[in-house]
């Protein structure tokens, strides 16, 4: 049995009806940032064998999203360009320093 991963990537791409109040990931391209974290882990050597970005239902931020949840640290982001999973790669995966500007704070949010 394998280690399991060192970085676990999770993109929101929920889908809700046209004009949700709540928004939905995928509206706000969380498909192609999950394509972009593939593409710039693996241009870092970050994806296999101990790295790997997979798609999500719901994550449950949807105002905030696209959402990202990174594992096994628990670091939930907010991610709108390819310059921001960029950031994420170099300092976080490759650099060990969660990006603070794009980390979504789940005490703030859950007592809204």
């Amino acid at each position: 049995m394998g280690i399991g991963y060192s970085i676990h990537v999770f993109v929101c791409e929920n889908q809700r009806e046209p004009g949700h109040h709540r928004g939905s990931c995928a509206d706000k391209g969380s498909r192609e940032i999950r394509g972009w974290f593939k593409d710039l882990m693996r241009e870092h050597g970050v994806l296999k064998p101990l790295g790997r970005a997979n798609r999500a239902g719901c994550l449950n931020y949807c105002e905030l999203g696209p959402t990202v949840v990174v594992y096994p640290q628990g670091v939930w982001y907010s991610v709108k360009t390819k310059e921001d999973v960029e950031e994420i790669v170099l300092s976080h995966f490759k650099g060990g320093k969660p990006v603070e500007r794009l980390r979504i704070d789940l005490q703030k949010e859950g007592s809204e």
